[in-house]
């Protein structure tokens, strides 16, 4: 019964920290660059885009798809860094958990 108990306050300490992780996961930002800095995207923590910023000089009629090629991948570029921030927090909530590999936390 002991361990029980000791289960129970170990999941309710869990239960507060998952709470204030995804607080601060939620004011989180990435920032994306692309062609060496010509397009910057800016992501919130929760895989919004909350900035695009595109150097003047990519602005030319027949390169349209080179400009959409680079906010896509600067776009990637900043949801890459985010679900890195993001797992390194959920590896320092879940220390010591006898959570099973593969399981993607938080929910």
């Amino acid at each position: 019964m002991k361990d029980l108990m000791g289960m129970m306050g170990k999941l309710k300490d869990m239960q507060s920290k998952m709470q204030n992780m995804q607080a601060e996961i939620a004011e989180l930002e990435a920032e994306g660059v692309a062609g060496g800095g010509m397009v910057k995207v800016t992501l919130a923590g929760k895989g919004d885009m909350t900035a695009l910023t595109i150097d003047p000089s990519v602005f030319k009629e027949d390169e349209a798809e080179i400009l959409e090629d680079l906010i896509l991948a600067a776009h990637n570029d900043a949801k890459a860094k985010l679900d890195a921030a993001i797992q390194k927090k959920t590896e320092e909530v879940t220390a010591g958990l006898p959570i099973p590999p593969g399981m993607k936390l938080p929910f």
